[in-house]
């Protein structure tokens, strides 16, 4: 019995680690059509010039601590590491180095910052955003 215990023990990283990683949806910006995102998701960019930056690695990786808050608000995780690809979403928010930016659905820049932010704040973030509490009292009106 103790031999089905350890390959149990062994064979677990790999078992959820693709769970994981399925509950994370990050997107490469050349895969999402900006126009397609427009008052049906929450964009958060990902920008910087290599994907080798400690800062947008360290991002991703703050990102994925959290997704089920994230997927709550309607967020999709958009991310370039690629300047000379010249994407929609680089081209438009005109990202230098390591950007993060926040969007809300009408694909309105709201918060810009330079270096990654936890999840915890970016939750407390678009929470405050006006479409974001005008979908919290629709679907809670009781809470006015």
């Amino acid at each position: 019995m103790k031999p089905l215990y350890v390959l149990l023990a062994a064979l677990w990283p790999l078992m959820v680690g693709p769970v994981q990683a399925l509950e994370f949806d990050a997107k490469p910006a050349d895969e999402v059509v900006m126009a397609d995102q427009m008052f049906v998701t929450r964009p958060i960019l990902v920008f910087a010039d290599s994907p080798n930056d400690p800062n947008f690695q360290r991002q991703l990786e703050l990102l994925a601590r959290n997704p089920d808050a994230l997927a709550e608000r309607d967020v999709v995780v958009v991310f370039d590491a690629d300047p000379a690809a010249r994407s929609e979403w680089r081209q438009r928010y005109r990202p230098r180095g390591f950007s993060l930016v926040l969007l809300d659905k009408d694909l309105q820049p709201v918060i810009r910052k330079p270096l990654p932010w936890d999840v915890r704040e970016i939750i407390a973030a678009i929470d405050k955003f006006p479409l974001r509490r005008q979908e919290v009292l629709e679907r809670h009106p009781s809470g006015r």
